[in-house]
């Protein structure tokens, strides 16, 4: 199991000193001039992957609200008044659909969330029959259900999962702020059940919730420190959602979230790093920014969960402004090599 540094072994070494990217390092980054990190990730993003490639994938909550959970920024912990209504699991059919949708949107990577904080066996049974009508339509399949046990996460290899997201969230001394329900050590051994599996991991954070330079440094030394860093990044800006905790958190400067998208790139050059939730509200310069520091991937469709995400048109329309276009879901060009 990996501990709550995520080095794996006997770790007392909060600061990853001995890790591939030590904590301080990770600030260095940060701390480097606007153009001298933009550059730097650049430089890093050509080495391993099409600069003007961006992949497009469409995450679909399948049940909705109800969870039990307290993390301070979701709407759909049943605590909150959000205006969130709690849904059960969709059927086979509804996501079919919705998979069809996806596909013939450009979308090569498929995402399915559901709002429990573990399934029971019996959910992922049924979870593993949606996993096939994903890849019956040729996509890539990705799941969020909470944290799993290590039978569970072969249940959803078996069933031709591609990718599992479990997201670190924050910092590891910032976590207990966030989230009182589990702690830090509770999303490792989930992300090591999923290794175990075979499954490629998707785990990023969210920022914007308050924490410091040095909060994102260390959740993105967290991240790049894992015994193997995961091949999907999502860096989600914090969707601001009334009646949560968080709601009236003042807004994180936009080239704040910019730093750490070329952070995210430089320390983990062959994962996927996704610009995810808060799209909505980024300008569309922000977003280009964010493609130059080595984002290559998006969440793309209507609605991310519960909370909103660019419309398709628009996506279209700023790719074509900025010349990228919608990329499969592949692995870095060193890795495929």
């Amino acid at each position: 199991m990996l501990n709550a540094h995520g080095c794996g072994g006997d770790c007392t070494d909060p600061n990853f000193d001995n890790g591939r990217w030590p904590r301080d390092k990770v600030l260095e980054l940060f701390n480097l001039p606007f153009n001298d990190l933009l550059w730097q990730a650049q430089q890093v993003h050509r080495q391993h992957w099409d600069a003007n490639e961006v992949e497009h994938a469409t995450l679909l909550s399948v049940k909705t609200g109800g969870c039990e959970e307290d993390c301070g920024y979701c709407p759909q912990a049943a605590r909150y008044d959000t205006g969130v209504t709690a849904s059960k699991l969709m059927s086979p059919e509804q996501v079919r659909e919705a998979v069809v949708a996806a596909k013939e949107a450009g979308a090569s990577r498929f995402c399915m969330g559901a709002a429990w904080r573990a399934p029971k066996d019996r959910d992922i049974e049924k979870v593993a029959e949606l996993i096939g009508v994903i890849k019956d339509e040729g996509l890539e399949a990705c799941c969020t259900l909470g944290m799993l046990t290590d039978t569970q996460a072969q249940s959803l290899k078996d069933a031709g999962l591609d990718y599992y997201n479990h997201n670190l969230d924050t910092a590891p001394e910032l976590y207990g702020d966030i989230i009182t329900t589990r702690d830090m050590q509770d999303r490792l051994d989930t992300l090591a059940h999923v290794r175990s599996a075979s499954i490629k991991v998707c785990s990023g954070g969210i920022v914007g919730m308050g924490e410091t330079r040095e909060g994102r440094a260390g959740l993105i030394a967290q991240l790049a420190n894992l015994p193997t860093f995961p091949e999907s990044v999502p860096i989600n800006d914090l969707v601001r959602v009334p009646g949560t905790p968080l709601a009236d958190t003042p807004p994180l400067d936009p080239l704040e979230f910019v730093r750490t998208i070329a952070v995210a790139r430089i320390t983990m050059p062959t994962a996927r790093v996704r610009l995810s939730a808060g799209r909505q509200q980024m300008p569309e310069s922000v977003q280009a920014l964010c493609f130059l520091a080595g984002a290559n991937s998006i969440f793309y469709g209507d609605k991310l969960l519960t909370t909103g995400n660019p419309e398709v048109e628009r996506d279209r329309q700023l790719m074509n402004k900025l010349g990228l276009r919608s990329g499969k879901a592949v692995t870095a060009r060193v890795q495929a090599g």
